[in-house]
């Protein structure tokens, strides 16, 4: 089975430079997206052979996301169930007969770290919604986490600490995740591989000089490990300021 996971950073914008001639080369049996910035009935995508589940944040052209699945979930949910942190779109839930696959865009700190502390409280009631989930089956939660975790998940971390998605606060973060029972499975893969980012600003040719991040990642429940085969990051496909990450697990 292939997963796919992609921040198109504005869905209309994407298809505008070929998002859907890389969604069908992709074939995923299930493709998640983040940061559609749609409201409801704004757009419609022809996706043949898909079911199709949508979130859209209340605030206009803001943040969103959306799962595809050839398969048909045995149940969809939309957010954590907390009120505070459900009006913006970043969570569906998708529950087949042996796991349940989650796409989530995680708020980003911002400029300042004006958000920081919610992002923080946003990380832990999204650890434990998770770690719910996991009580009845396995987790796979995918999406941007809008965090590098460690040095090696970014081309200048000296002069990006403390900058919002490399604080010690958001990295530390991600350790409790990895604590608490699951896999970056990019790393589980490629535990050294240097220079493999999935953002780049569009600013000072940052995509061009590969000055990028690593934000976007696949998450693993550890009772899922054995049926990991790869993990991929398409740096060659286009459309979004993120490319499409990828997951291979054994049926």
């Amino acid at each position: 089975m292939k997963l796919i996971s992609w921040n198109v950073n504005g869905l209309r914008a994407c298809v505008g430079k070929g998002f859907e001639e890389s969604f069908k080369k992709l074939d995923a049996d299930i493709f998640c997206l983040q940061e559609t910035k749609l409201s409801e009935g704004q757009f419609e995508l022809d996706t043949p052979g898909y079911h199709q589940y949508w979130n859209y944040a209340e605030k206009k052209g803001y943040s969103g996301t959306a799962l595809f699945s050839k398969e048909e979930p045995l149940n969809v949910t939309y957010g954590i169930g907390r009120p505070e942190h459900d009006h913006e779109g970043r969570v569906i839930t998708a529950e087949f007969d042996d796991m349940y696959v989650v796409t989530v865009y995680v708020p980003n700190s911002q400029r300042e770290l004006a958000r920081l502390d919610y992002r923080l409280g946003w990380e832990a009631a999204f650890l434990d919604y998770i770690l719910e989930l996991e009580k009845t089956k396995p987790v796979i939660y995918c999406g941007d986490l809008n965090v590098a975790h460690k040095e090696i998940d970014l081309k200048n971390p000296a002069s990006n600490h403390h900058n919002a998605g490399f604080t010690d606060e958001e990295r530390n973060a991600f350790d409790i995740v990895l604590e608490s029972g699951y896999i970056d499975t990019f790393r589980y893969f490629y535990p050294d591989k240097t220079g493999i980012y999935s953002w780049w600003s569009y600013m000072f040719h940052s995509r061009e000089n590969n000055a990028g991040w690593r934000i976007d990642y696949f998450m693993a429940s550890k009772k899922l490990k054995k049926r990991l085969v790869s993990a991929d990051i398409h740096t060659e496909i286009m459309g979004s300021d993120h490319c499409p990450v990828e997951l291979v697990i054994s049926d």
